[in-house]
């Protein structure tokens, strides 16, 4: 697996609405904004970080911007589904101090769990929200723009209620994962600037070196290495975005030195840190028919 990030945002959020039935293929990557994404109908299972998620109708899943993921469709049949994207800075700036509307992502990605499954009763309220929200960004009439943001912000409302209020369930039908490997994931995360080399975590985990990277392949479609540069690179992009010098960067994401880091962050996204951060001020929309949408 080699993840890749995809697409930029013009605007603060953005919403799309597709039913379609092709064939469509995509790589493990991963966005500079948050994702969520409400499955309508289809047959797709979703991938993320490790937990392979088999969605039924009006499932939402909540994909955070550091969270690797793909979806796997089966063209059989016809699949619809609603995508938002948002800027965390945008959720950032529309919080109070009572309410911070980042709480679900956060959830989501603590618990690892991104699973939204909701009764009929509640499949009407956010059904009900997303018509509107869909026919005011549609719209052209006075005030259109300023019942986008807000209608979007009650969605964002609603989503954090019901995520905050659920008792989510690893053993909810249709979620797959081993717990080893999600426990050897969990530590990766939480050790990015640390010492990674497989022999210390098949240590740690008491498990042969063969054993760690077939098992770990097998469940998530990636290479141990690969998954550990990778998750260091969105750690770094995410450092650079905060405004840490560059040689920071480097040390606090696990490389052993500055050219290194430059060396694997070209490799993987085509330009330097350097380079990154001077796009992040002038970033456009990428090409809408190779996104995950």
């Amino acid at each position: 697996m080699e993840s890749n990030k995809r697409g930029y945002l013009k605007s603060d959020f953005e919403m799309f609405h597709i039913k379609d039935q092709k064939s469509m293929e995509f790589d493990y990557h991963h966005h500079d904004f948050h994702k969520i994404v409400v499955f309508i109908s289809g047959k797709v299972t979703y991938h993320i970080e490790g937990k392979a998620y088999k969605l039924e109708p009006w499932d939402i899943l909540l994909i955070g911007n550091t969270e690797i993921h793909k979806p796997v469709i089966d063209a059989s049949e016809v699949y619809e589904r609603m995508v938002l994207w948002v800027y965390p800075d945008f959720l950032e700036k529309s919080s109070s101090k009572e309410s911070d509307l980042l709480s679900c992502f956060s959830k989501a990605s603590q618990e690892e769990y991104h699973l939204l499954r909701l009764n009929k009763e509640k499949i009407l309220a956010v059904r009900g929200l997303l018509n509107n929200l869909e026919l005011a960004r549609k719209g052209k009439d006075f005030g259109h723009d300023i019942l986008k943001n807000a209608l979007f912000i009650q969605f964002i409302i609603m989503l954090n209620r019901l995520f905050l209020e659920s008792k989510n369930s690893k053993e909810e039908k249709g979620i797959e994962y081993d717990k080893n490997i999600s426990s050897i994931i969990n530590y990766i995360n939480a050790n990015l600037a640390g010492d990674l080399s497989i022999e210390d975590i098949s240590s740690k985990f008491f498990m042969s070196r063969y054993y760690l990277m077939h098992k770990f392949k097998q469940e998530t479609g990636s290479s141990i290495y690969s998954y550990i540069i990778q998750k260091r690179l969105i750690l770094a992009k995410a450092l650079i975005r905060q405004g840490y010098p560059m040689t920071q960067v480097a040390t606090n994401t696990g490389f052993g030195d500055y050219s290194s880091f430059v060396r694997a962050f070209k490799k993987n996204f085509s330009m330097s840190p350097r380079e990154y951060y001077h796009n992040l001020q002038n970033t456009e929309n990428g090409n809408i028919e190779d996104m995950d949408i």
